[in-house]
């Protein structure tokens, strides 16, 4: 068995709802059912699952060690890390690597380069999950923080959820947009495909992105880009929608824009196969002592080659 200990710091809360939305990888059902077992505690003592918190109490959440032991196998996966101490490791995720494994990729993710890297990762994420916090998309890439004990784990899923975390992505888009704006649109599922997500879908949810226009190079445009809710694709959809997809996105793009652009380009963009999206900026309160740290990721290789390409091409064009 092992034991997670979470300070409670939402007054008013309730207990299963609080475990929810701290722990990852566990379900309320679930949540309730330990409760129930008398395997959650609130300073020493069993409570319910409606018990309402006061905000200055400690659970202990015990948990039976999972059913089937990790297979995952750590593999020597080069990656470029921008910080490490006790508690988190801070990465530059490469584009077309996948953050964890699925049921049905179990290698070459960022899971299995952080094994070989680290001894131990936070296991609230579950046995696929280890010290995983958030997720970026396979195609995008940039900073991401990762979780090395469990205290770490709650206290960063605890920002991620309350909004306190600083996301800041550099995006290159079809079509000149100056200035700054906001997106402001719900996000659900598409009706008939699954992975896809569409404005105002099935379940959608609230969804803000703030955008500003960092330069103009000819019929594209870099994008800063803050999201302030997390939905799946939010970045995708937000920009998609007003008519700014992001280059090389095979699921949100636009086939008018790619009729636009000149000739001398349409190779350049045909071979970058991924969405132009790179999470350049994180910032959070560290776990540990609560100081605000930021990191920055420079941009992959494969973006830093796209932009210069799309620079010198309009450059040419000028003189």
């Amino acid at each position: 068995m092992r034991e997670i200990e979470i300070k409670a710091d939402r007054p008013s809360l309730r207990l299963d709802l609080f475990l929810a939305q701290t722990i990852s990888g566990l379900s309320r059902t679930k949540i309730k059912e330990l409760i129930e077992k008398g395997l959650v505690l609130i300073d020493g003592q069993k409570a319910k699952p409606s018990f309402r918190l006061k905000g200055d109490e400690v659970i202990k959440v015990i948990l039976k060690e999972e059913s089937e032991p990790s297979t995952l196998l750590p593999e020597p996966i080069p990656i470029e890390v921008l910080y490490e101490d006790e508690d988190i490791v801070v990465v530059n995720k490469p584009p077309g690597m996948l953050v964890h494994p699925t049921s049905k990729i179990r290698s070459g993710t960022l899971v299995n380069a952080l094994l070989y890297r680290i001894k131990d990762l936070s296991p609230i994420g579950g046995v696929l999950r280890p010290g995983i916090v958030h997720r970026l998309d396979k195609g995008t890439s940039g900073v991401l923080v990762v979780a090395k004990n469990e205290r770490a784990h709650a206290a960063l899923l605890h920002q991620f959820k309350e909004r306190k975390v600083k996301k800041i992505y550099l995006a290159l888009v079809y079509g000149p947009l100056e200035g700054e704006g906001e997106v402001k649109l719900p996000i659900g599922y598409h009706p008939r495909y699954g992975l896809k997500r569409i404005p105002k879908g099935k379940k959608a949810k609230e969804a803000v992105t703030l955008w500003r226009s960092e330069r103009i190079l000819g019929d594209f445009s870099l994008l800063e880009v803050t999201p302030i809710t997390g939905r799946t694709h939010q970045i995708r959809v937000h920009l998609s929608s007003i008519g700014h997809p992001l280059v090389g996105d095979p699921m949100y793009g636009r086939k008018k824009w790619t009729k636009r652009i000149p000739e001398a380009l349409k190779p350049v963009i045909d071979n970058f196969s991924r969405p132009a999206l790179h999470a350049f900026k994180l910032g959070f309160f560290h776990p540990r002592d609560n100081r605000w740290v930021e990191f920055a990721a420079p941009l992959s290789q494969d973006m830093e080659e796209l932009l210069e390409k799309i620079h010198a091409y309009y450059k040419g064009q000028t003189n």
